[in-house]
């Protein structure tokens, strides 16, 4: 459902559900700290169930009930939505109960009962260490670019400590020259939920750093440019789409299908386990909040088991 559909919706909804989605907007935004991301598409969710609800006949809070959140369920699989839509909307609906409950809106939390589709979870796509060492070396600079050699020393950089860290594109460019710690090897990382964690890098990206910040940031660096870790050519901070065109850069370069940052990170972090790393400290290196987030890549270490052991094994 589209962004104009959803705006439509919500103005048409009676004004008490509509002041009630305004609200739970900001709690989520400004008390929970969800994303933005997060905060559009509950949004979008809890609009969809209050239209459905007032399509019931149920104008207030009071009147949500189990029936209507999974009528509203229903009727959403029944114009084909997705497993993992269906199980976002699920908690999208119970967040909304919840908040309504606890501040005094709603006498009751309907969304508590409501059980949640199991997600399908693809595995994800990971590079062999091989394919992933190829990736570190990018293009050579382009000699017609102006600070062509500052931005391959930037690129560098950047691949190493996706590699390196596991961190996300986002936390990437949000980090600070004063947020890595270079006699311990070790950046700090403000993740989601703005939660910091210190995460190591190993003596590549080291090296990669110090050249960068040698050689390659005083190049490009700016007025607008005091605190920021990466820059981009116009000596800004440097953007998530920069990044990504960076890693799927570096992969054409070396023959490899298309990657993106998000793709290290899932390399990176099956890789620790292929290295024997315990599973709760790769926990702690992503910045998962739930171990569950973090044990589909034993999965992917056992896919990669199985497929050396076919391979190789006379009697697989």
């Amino acid at each position: 459902m589209g962004a104009t559909r959803i705006r439509q919706l919500h103005e048409a909804l009676p004004p008490q559900l509509r002041a009630a989605v305004d609200d739970f907007g900001h709690h989520l935004a400004g008390v929970e700290n969800r994303s933005e991301h997060t905060v559009r598409a509950y949004l979008g969710d809890v609009v969809s169930l209050l239209d459905h609800a007032v399509r019931e006949g149920r104008t207030t809070l009071a009147e949500l009930d189990i029936a209507v959140l999974r009528g509203w369920l229903a009727a959403r699989w029944g114009s084909g939505a997705a497993r993992t839509s269906q199980a976002r909307r699920a908690a999208a609906a119970r967040a909304f109960t919840g908040w309504a409950h606890r501040s005094g809106r709603a006498p009751g939390d309907p969304g508590a009962q409501l059980a949640s589709p199991r997600a399908h979870r693809d595995l994800p796509a990971v590079l062999r260490a091989d394919q992933a060492e190829a990736l570190m070396s990018p293009p050579a600079p382009d000699p017609e670019q102006e600070g062509g050699r500052a931005l391959a020393v930037r690129d560098r950089a950047v691949l190493e400590l996706l590699y390196a860290t596991g961190v996300r594109v986002s936390e990437l460019c949000g980090l600070d020259r004063a947020d890595v710690d270079h006699g311990r090897q070790v950046v700090r990382v403000f993740g989601k939920g703005a939660k910091e964690r210190a995460v190591p890098y190993g003596h590549p990206a080291r090296d990669a750093l110090d050249e960068w910040l040698r050689t390659g940031r005083p190049e490009l660096a700016g007025r607008h440019s005091k605190d920021a870790l990466f820059l981009g050519v116009k000596g800004g901070r440097l953007q998530p789409t920069v990044v990504r065109r960076i890693v799927a850069g570096a992969a054409r370069s070396a023959g490899l299908p298309h990657t993106s940052p998000h793709d290290l990170r899932h390399s990176a972090a099956t890789h620790l386990l292929d290295g024997g790393a315990d599973l709760r400290a790769v926990q702690e290196l992503l910045g998962h909040s739930s171990l569950s987030s973090t044990q589909i890549y034993t999965h992917v270490s056992t896919e990669r088991l199985r497929a050396a052991f076919k391979q190789a094994h006379p009697r697989a």
